[in-house]
């Protein structure tokens, strides 16, 4: 290989306002190449704005999975800003073209050729640091940030036990009390079950509620009169006449513990329902077991919804603004950290930097890693730290290997010295 053809020419020179015009010329092509792949991107902004707010809502609690707009512009601000960033992300390719475009007159000429695997590999690495980022980082920094992992696992037993519970007082309405027993006590089985979101009634059937410093104590007992009139209007349903006489006076027992519910009185409303549950029990004494399972299960779930209401006693209420600027900025980061390795190939080629400094100054650059992730991520959590540090680490090695590969094919293709 010849000089020539290693050596850039002289004629690619320019002088620094020629450099300038060309960074001008090629930022105006990024400009508007934004503005119109952004303005066709418009019309599928809700669209992009939910799937990029997906990890937000599934780490919010079911009952408030909704995000906020407080002003009347606010929302097409959103999907304005949805549209803007939408033409960044699709014009990447372009954005790398114009980089290389602005670089190559200082490549040699077989380094030139190199612009189509820039042009793709940067696309496919800001792309990977994207996904990563929505997939990987976004749903366990948001559960991190909007839930408690107790609170998680409560609410997926309570809203099981509940469903079981529904069944079991439907076999009821059919007469299959058999049936409704044995869901019933499935019910209560995976309620009771020691572990994370355990919800277990503090004492048996006929017991006392005790004293508790649950501070949702009235949400446990309008729990139990709700699940004492489920049982009432199941059992009517199902065995009618056979029990209809045990039904007046559950109904006063009912009655009475709303009246303590009204007068904030917990304890004599949980009395008033177990005695009342009890009523329907003996009425039905060939099935009594069945009619304890059935009202331990409708015990057990007032007192984990009451837990879970103690434990989620805040309630996240999130801007369409704030949330999608987050989010934004942190699919914009990873975009970039992965294409570290990339632009450290590029100053490489073209000089800037050389694979002994950046082996020289390493470890700084890992503590520079390690102080921009703990920047960059809103959590103070090791996790979503380590989700952030990792890559850019990970990219910084590879971009010094680049680095190292290029000078050592530079060397190698290095014209040999001429004779003295």
């Amino acid at each position: 290989m010849t000089a020539a053809q290693v050596a850039p020419p002289d004629e690619f020179k320019m002088s620094l306002s020629e450099h300038l015009g060309e960074l001008r010329k090629r930022i105006m092509r990024i400009s508007i190449s934004v503005l119109v792949l952004g303005g066709g991107s418009l019309i599928f902004a809700k669209e992009l704005y939910g799937f990029l707010m997906r990890p937000v809502l599934l780490a919010l609690p079911p009952e408030a999975a909704a995000l906020v707009y407080t002003s009347a512009i606010e929302e097409i601000n959103v999907y304005m800003k949805v549209g803007l960033y939408a033409g960044v992300f699709l014009t990447t390719p372009v954005i790398l073209w114009q980089i290389w475009g602005f670089v190559a007159p200082g490549l040699y000429s077989d380094e030139k050729r190199l612009a189509g695997p820039f042009i793709i590999f940067g696309t496919l690495a800001f792309l990977a640091g994207a996904a990563f980022c929505y997939f990987a980082l976004l749903p366990q920094m948001f559960t991190f940030l909007l839930r408690e992992e107790a609170s998680i696992a409560l609410e997926g037993r309570l809203n099981t036990g509940k469903l079981r519970a529904e069944d079991a007082f439907r076999y009821v309405r059919l007469g299959d009390l058999e049936k409704a027993g044995q869901l019933a006590r499935q019910a209560s089985a995976e309620l009771e079950a020691s572990g994370e979101g355990q919800a277990k009634a503090s004492q048996g059937f006929m017991g006392g509620a005790g004293i508790t410093l649950n501070p949702k104590r009235g949400v446990e007992a309008l729990s139990r009169i709700e699940g004492l009139g489920k049982l009432i209007d199941a059992t009517r349903d199902g065995l009618g006449e056979s029990v209809r006489p045990a039904l007046g006076m559950v109904m006063e027992k009912r009655q009475a513990a709303v009246e303590a519910y009204s007068r904030r009185e917990w304890d004599a409303v949980m009395t008033a329902c177990d005695e009342g549950a009890e009523l329907l029990k003996q009425a039905r004494i060939e099935r009594a077991d069945d009619f304890g399972a059935l009202w331990q299960v409708s015990r057990n779930l007032s007192v984990g919804l009451a837990a879970y209401e103690a434990a989620n006693w805040t309630r996240p209420m999130l801007s369409m603004t704030e949330q999608l600027t987050l989010v934004l900025v942190l699919e914009l980061a990873f975009g970039v950290i992965f294409e570290l390795p990339l632009v450290m190939a590029v100053l490489g080629m073209v000089g800037l930097v050389k694979s002994s400094f950046l082996f020289k100054y390493q470890r700084h650059a890992f503590v520079v890693c390690l102080i921009s992730a703990a920047v960059i991520t809103p959590t103070g959590d090791a996790v979503n730290l380590a989700m952030m540090a990792g890559p850019m680490l990970a990219c910084y090695e590879l971009g010094v290997v680049l680095v190292w590969l290029i000078e050592k094919r530079r060397a190698r293709n290095a014209p040999p010295p001429a004779a003295a």
